[in-house]
């Protein structure tokens, strides 16, 4: 990874992870709590792509890890993270140009049910059963539920961050949405013009052969 993508990926990261611990966390939401640092990494992932995403998956994850006020094994997170990261890379769209919402919704909600799902096998395997008591059918219920309720003010945030970090001469040239209808509206334009362009030179030009003829038999008269 380049050092644009290492600092701009960790800014992001620290910030969805303190907002969570912070904030997100102590709201005291029925069932799971809103997962910023997940759709951080999906967005990133649908960005960088498989290899990228995974990475960032797993710094972030190995950081939930080991910031307080963590309960469980260390890695754990670090690893559903990491599979999550790789699996959004893998829907990375092509051109990095989003042409529709509904890619990115579908894959936050396939994440938060697989996450929670991994999240919860790992821990069984460990013998952490907290999922188990609390019940893995409310927690899949509200994790898709907050994660899809916040994605739509997070993840195309980020995405833009980071394509406008990596140079993404499709964001660059267009600006997203509005700067495709705007290029095409300017490519028409431009189209247009040259078009009107050379039917005025073309008319210039008959129009002085038409003098340039009147004048020579006009002269040839006078003669």
């Amino acid at each position: 990874m380049r050092l644009n993508r290492i600092l701009l990926s960790a800014s992001l990261i620290v910030v969805a992870l303190v907002v969570q611990v912070s904030i997100l966390a102590r709201l005291q939401l029925p069932g799971a709590v809103p997962d910023l640092l997940l759709l951080t990494v999906l967005a990133l992932a649908m960005v960088y792509g498989p290899t990228g995403g995974s990475l960032v998956g797993f710094g972030a994850g190995l950081l939930a890890d080991l910031a307080p006020p963590a309960d469980h094994a260390v890695g754990r997170y670090a690893l559903v993270l990491c599979v999550m990261g790789y699996l959004a890379g893998l829907a990375k769209p092509e051109g990095g140009k989003l042409r529709s919402a509904t890619g990115p919704l579908v894959v936050v909600v396939g994440a938060a049910i697989s996450s929670t799902l991994l999240y919860a096998g790992v821990g069984a395997l460990v013998g952490d059963t907290a999922a188990r008591d609390v019940g893995l059918g409310g927690l899949l219920f509200t994790a898709s539920l907050y994660d899809l309720l916040l994605a739509p003010f997070t993840v195309p945030w980020i995405m833009a961050l980071a394509r406008r970090g990596e140079h993404d001469p499709v964001s660059d040239a267009s600006g997203g949405a509005g700067g495709d209808v705007a290029a095409g509206w300017l490519t028409s334009g431009g189209a247009k013009g040259l078009a009107i362009g050379r039917q005025r030179g073309l008319r210039a030009r008959a129009m002085k052969s038409r003098v340039a003829r009147a004048g020579r038999i006009k002269g040839v008269k006078r003669l």
